[in-house]
């Protein structure tokens, strides 16, 4: 059922790269390009709260490298530091189907 709405509580317990998948796979199904811009515009912040200011730059001669980003952001601090966004966005649009 892909519009089962998880708990809050469950998806705190799922490790950041099981977030990122689900939430990615839903857009997916819901061909949310919004959600991936939203992620795409999150990911030189979340950089910046690492520490890593060279990757927190966000312009659009970066575009490439953003597109890069995407493919890492269900992977280990990164994952971590988007955490928030994953959550909310299962919260607001269930699981994709094949996990509901």
């Amino acid at each position: 059922m892909a519009d089962a709405t998880p708990d809050a509580a469950d998806l705190e317990r799922l490790p950041a790269r099981e977030l990122h998948d689900r939430a990615v796979a839903r857009a997916r199904q819901r061909r949310d390009v919004g959600f991936v811009w939203e992620l795409l515009r999150a990911i030189p912040a979340a950089a910046a709260v690492l520490g890593e200011q060279d990757r927190a730059a966000f312009d659009l001669l970066h575009g490439l490298s953003l597109v890069e980003e995407f493919t890492h952001a269900g992977e280990g601090e990164m994952a971590e530091a988007l955490r928030p966004l994953y959550t909310e966005y299962l919260m607001r649009h269930g699981l994709p189907a094949d996990r509901a």
